[in-house]
């Protein structure tokens, strides 16, 4: 089975049957019915046409389900409008899906999971791995999102930011179980970047496919984080910085500047970067700076102070974090990695404990208890002492 054909086919079969008149949540059910039986069949007879196939038996699924409801005449039209033999619509309706499944009316978990499953082709199964939540409770999750859009047609969609945000929420899942959200999502965004001419949809792009290239050097084989300043950057992957590059400067080139390509800019500079000690700390912070014009988000401020620290020494890095909630997720880490920077290595180890306690996931509350053990070595071997001269800490971007 060609299961990269059929991820492909789905979002047009599930668009097909849309405009036939189904609403989304039927049309759906009715194309994962007809890739069950597909699954069943094409192995011993493959069709010609595989889309046609699949239009031809989700229509005929829709039709049996249809046929089972109370609205007798709902029935009738949709009985009689049926097509008959012959080729399949050459429309790809995939656009009008991102779109639909980013209808504003959704939460953002539901949109991510519905995107997932409608245009992404992955199973329930495989986005409750990747969220590490029970297969029932995805489904439901899901199964509410569908009813949400029950009626919903193409006039009534979600907006481009909507649906760049539901795929920058994708990236950000990272991966787990047996299917790579980050992969997926850079897969999703080409496909958009290729069906539109937009500026911050190319920043997305670009954004991904820049973070993407560092992530062979982000842990060690134990399964451990290496921050950024630390990594192997010979295991980077020179080719997606490269496209990367070049997809962003044709976005700036067009002298439109939104927030995806503000973060793609900073992330390339640490991509250019032959050294973790060239890195550009100064222009990344200005970049930082135009990021912070289209988006007030308290996350671009914690990583802008951590780069005015770099920039411009770890007590002006701490003056621009003072002003931050401390409850903000990594806001420690930060104040922990700043603090030690500075010399005060007895807060430093304080801040890091309380870092890995409220970390997000295992391997990085494992990676700041090692950093407050390694400061808690160093301080009783200096008798408690902290030295302000110390230089010894690494940057905290994974």
């Amino acid at each position: 089975m060609d299961e990269t054909l059929l991820r492909t086919l789905t979002p047009t079969v599930i668009g097909i049957l849309v405009r036939r008149g189904a609403d989304f949540a039927a049309a759906e059910d009715a194309v994962q019915d007809a890739l069950v039986e597909a699954v069943r069949v094409w192995p011993d007879d493959p069709p010609r046409d595989p889309k046609g196939w699949l239009v031809a038996v989700a229509w005929r699924r829709f039709l049996d389900a249809t046929r089972a409801e109370s609205s007798r005449r709902r029935r009738e039209v949709l009985v009689e409008v049926e097509p008959g033999p012959g080729p399949a619509e050459a429309v790809d309706d995939t656009l009008a899906l991102y779109f639909l499944c980013a209808h504003p009316s959704l939460t953002p978990a539901s949109a991510v999971a519905l995107t997932l499953r409608a245009v992404g082709g992955l199973t329930t199964r495989q986005i409750a791995q990747a969220y590490l939540v029970p297969e029932a409770t995805m489904a439901q999750r899901i199964s509410r999102a569908k009813r949400t859009l029950s009626g919903v047609r193409f006039d009534r969609p979600g907006d481009v930011a909507t649906v760049l945000r539901v795929l920058y929420l994708v990236f950000n899942e990272g991966y787990s179980g047996d299917v790579d959200l980050a992969v997926e999502a850079i897969r999703l965004t080409r496909q958009l970047a290729a069906m539109i001419e937009h500026e911050e949809v190319a920043g997305l792009l670009a954004l991904m496919l820049l973070h993407h290239a560092r992530r062979p050097a982000r842990t060690r084989t134990d399964g451990s984080l290496v921050p950024l300043a630390e990594q192997d950057r010979s295991l980077w992957d020179t080719r997606l910085i490269a496209e990367g590059v070049d997809v962003l400067q044709a976005a700036l080139a067009r002298d439109r500047l939104g927030e995806f390509q503000a973060q793609a800019a900073i992330a390339a500079l640490h991509a250019d970067a032959r050294t973790a000690e060239e890195t550009d700390w100064v222009q990344i912070v200005e970049w930082y700076d135009e990021l912070l014009r289209f988006t007030d988000n308290p996350v671009a401020r914690l990583n802008r102070a951590v780069a005015v620290g770099e920039a411009d020494g770890p007590r002006a890095g701490l003056a621009a974090l003072a002003g931050l909630d401390p409850a903000l997720p990594r806001h420690a880490a930060a104040a922990a990695y700043l603090h030690e920077r500075a010399g005060d290595l007895v807060t430093a180890a304080r801040l890091y404990t309380e870092a890995a306690r409220s970390a997000p996931n295992l391997p990085e509350r494992d990676h700041l208890t090692r950093q407050a053990a390694r400061l808690g070595a160093e301080l009783r071997r200096r008798g408690g002492r902290s030295n302000p001269g110390n230089r010894t800490a690494r940057v905290p971007h994974y």
